[in-house]
C-alpha cells in the first residue's frame, strides 16, 4: 500500500450526497470514519453534541483548519472505544489492483479497503445506532451488504443517485 502524506479528497458529488441524508440526522454522539477534508464532520456537528473524525493521514488531520476538534489519527475506527449514535464513511470504493490513491482506491471490486472500515465500524456502532455508508454501483456494493449482514447488522440501500457514469449508494447498517 502506497501511502501519501496530507493527501486530502476534495468534496464532490459523492460527499456532497452524503451530507444531504445525514443532515437530518440528530443525536448524542457521531463518528466520521476517513474525515479527509472534515466537511462531513462540519455538518454532523451541527445536530450531534460529540464528534469524533478519524484519518489515516496525520497530516490530512492536521491540516484540517476548525472542522472538529476531536480528531484521531488511526485505521478505520480501530483505535476507539466509543460506542457512537451515528458512524458515517464515504468509503474509498473505486475499484483497484493497488492501493495508489488512499482516498478513492477501494483494492479488487472495490471491496478490500471498505470491508476493513465496515469492520472497524461494526464495534463502536451504539445498540439502537447505526452506520451510513457512501459506495457506488463501481463498486460490488451487493457483497459489502453481505459481509455486513454477516456482522450481524440489518442492512438497507437507503439512497440512490444516478450520475454519468456511475450510481452513488447510500447504505445504512442497524443492529
Amino acid at each position: 500500500m502506497q501511502n501519501k502524506s496530507a493527501e486530502t479528497y476534495t468534496p464532490a458529488e459523492d460527499t456532497f450526497f452524503l451530507a444531504e441524508h445525514i443532515a437530518k440526522e440528530k443525536g448524542e454522539s457521531a463518528l466520521e470514519i476517513g474525515t479527509s477534508s472534515g466537511y462531513l464532520s462540519g455538518v454532523l456537528q451541527k445536530n450531534f453534541d460529540f464528534v469524533v473524525s478519524t484519518d489515516i493521514d496525520f497530516g490530512v488531520l492536521s491540516g484540517q483548519k476548525g472542522k472538529t476538534q476531536n480528531k484521531i489519527c488511526c485505521d478505520g475506527a480501530n483505535a476507539l472505544g466509543n460506542k457512537f449514535d451515528l458512524v458515517v464513511c464515504n468509503l474509498p470504493y473505486l475499484p483497484s489492483e493497488k492501493i495508489i490513491d488512499k482516498t478513492t482506491d477501494g483494492g479488487p471490486e472495490g471491496l478490500l479497503v471498505p470491508l476493513g472500515i465496515i469492520k472497524s465500524a461494526s464495534i463502536c456502532i451504539k445498540s439502537g445506532g447505526k452506520a451510513l455508508f457512501l459506495t457506488s454501483s463501481l463498486a460490488n456494493y451487493q457483497k459489502l451488504i453481505e459481509k455486513a449482514q454477516s456482522l450481524g447488522f440489518s442492512v438497507t440501500i437507503t439512497a440512490k443517485k444516478k450520475l454519468f457514469f456511475e450510481e452513488l449508494i447510500i447504505i445504512e447498517m442497524r443492529n
